[in-house]
């Protein structure tokens, strides 16, 4: 089983816990109304919003479609943001990916 290295010196105090910048624990604390609402839902509810708006990103006018491409580009990066502390190497990876396929699709759907 691979171990990930140690962080450099200074990121991790001596009780464990990471320090994050100010800007993420402000991001984070903003985040908690929204994720508990989220959390709160219908697992189904999270597939199906994201489904339609890549959908409809596809598939609608241009200027709607764009519009629902830009909605999940923000919500795909939002969450990437938060998620890539506690995420390994492949799952960060497969999340750059999808955000830059849904970055290409919309640049696309522009132009």
């Amino acid at each position: 089983m691979r171990t990930r290295p140690d962080p450099p010196p200074g990121t991790v105090p001596k009780g464990g816990e990471r320090v994050s910048s100010p800007l993420r624990r402000s991001v984070e604390r903003r985040s908690t109304g929204p994720l508990t609402w989220l959390a709160t839902r219908p697992r189904w509810l999270p597939f199906v919003l994201v489904l339609a708006l890549l959908l409809g990103g596809l598939f609608a006018p241009p200027v709607i479609g764009a519009g629902c491409l830009l909605v999940l580009l923000l919500a795909l990066l939002w969450l990437t943001y938060l998620a890539w502390p506690k995420l390994e190497a492949s799952g960060r990876l497969t999340r750059l990916l999808v955000v830059i396929l849904v970055g290409y699709v919309l640049v696309q759907r522009l132009v």
